[in-house]
């Protein structure tokens, strides 16, 4: 298809790394390392970052996804997962192709957490794994998952022949992507910095024919993480970059267009300080809830098993019961038991009842309507 690039910007080949003047965004940098590190000394007051937080890691996925234009909820994905998880995969037609690859974003990112713990390092290798994940199925499948892109790709809005950006041409790419990735190690850079410029040189780039906001969102969490910033990978930023999408986009442009990269940084520190704040919040909300509730169900179930079941309805607050037993390692009797009481009690609610082959699928609700989004 004929593009228009006449308007467009050009990447801004020759310009990287910028060399930056700290001094027009460090009142930002300030703000916002000091939000990071109250957020992060609350991850390590939780038993259970990775449990408690799971809500946040599908909120992640939905956002950075409807960014995009790939709309899906928060039931549908753990719907999904709950039908995925017991059979192997859902059924095919099941599920709309939207709610697929939001999936698919979750997973790619717990994937790429569990090879960084595994002793894998922030790599090129690394994102094009976690880039072939995010396009295994669905849509994506034909655009070329795991591998940079081979022809020209441009940015603009979606269904329109207008372009708006013309990211690196592919005979740069692998140049431009070896000195992202040099850049990303200097020390000498604070870390708050380092990703910000690392973001948007990502997304100048463009490695890949699709998903490439996705994985340069998630990579934002993995540059943190691995920068020492957040002790656990569990700050996630999309919902700022979806509440100011048009500065988003201008911000990136304009590093190209003019030059601006203290711009954009100036926008991403504001952009992790309030969202350190929110992630702040939402987590101190669920951890106070899981308190409150566990009083409640270990009293109910009146079991050794409660306090793992309890912790098994955080992570997968919408299961099937045959979960209970290969996720948690709760007899089956005793799991089916469970799903009884916390039903008669009005904690559990059917999504769908069991039927032939087919088991029921159960939501712990109290949980879900505090996480949706």
């Amino acid at each position: 298809m004929d593009v228009d690039t006449a308007d467009a910007t050009d990447y801004h080949y020759g310009k990287f790394p910028p060399e930056l003047e700290t001094e027009k965004f460090l009142p930002e940098l300030l703000q916002a390392t000091a939000a990071l590190a109250r957020y992060d000394q609350m991850l390590g007051s939780l038993h259970n970052s990775e449990l408690l937080l799971a809500p946040l890691r599908s909120q992640e996925a939905i956002v950075s996804s409807r960014i995009e234009g790939t709309i899906s909820t928060l039931d549908e994905i753990l719907q999904l997962e709950a039908i995925a998880g017991e059979s192997g995969s859902a059924p095919a037609g099941a599920f709309r192709s939207d709610t697929i690859e939001t999936a698919l974003y979750r997973r790619a990112l717990s994937s790429a957490q569990k090879q960084m713990e595994d002793g894998r390092q922030l790599s090129e290798s690394l994102i094009k794994s976690v880039h072939g994940q995010l396009l295994s199925h669905g849509r994506g499948a034909s655009k070329s998952p795991g591998r940079y892109k081979l022809g020209q790709n441009y940015i603009g809005e979606r269904g329109k022949r207008q372009v708006s950006y013309v990211p690196i041409a592919p005979e740069h790419l692998q140049v431009g992507m070896e000195e992202l990735f040099q850049y990303l190690k200097d020390d000498a850079i604070p870390i708050l910095v380092r990703t910000a410029v690392g973001h948007a040189e990502f997304e100048a780039l463009h490695p890949f024919e699709d998903g490439n906001g996705r994985v340069g969102r998630m990579l934002i969490t993995l540059m943190l993480w691995s920068g020492g910033a957040i002790r656990a990978p569990h700050f996630y930023i999309s919902r700022y970059f979806e509440d100011h999408k048009d500065e988003y986009i201008e911000r990136l442009r304009q590093v190209s267009a003019a030059g601006d990269w203290s711009g954009w940084v100036a926008f991403f520190l504001r952009a992790v300080a309030e969202q350190a704040t929110r992630n702040l919040e939402s987590a101190q909300a669920i951890s106070a809830f899981y308190e409150e509730v566990k009083p409640e169900i270990v009293e109910m179930l009146g079991s050794k098993y409660a306090v793992t079941a309890l912790d098994f309805l955080f992570t997968h607050p919408v299961f099937v019961n045959s979960r209970f037993t290969s996720d948690a390692g709760i007899p089956s009797a005793t799991a089916a038991r469970f799903s009884r009481v916390l039903l008669q009690n009005g904690l559990l609610e059917v999504v769908r009842e069991a039927s032939g082959r087919q088991a029921a699928i159960y939501r712990f609700e109290p949980l879900m309507k505090r996480v949706r989004v």
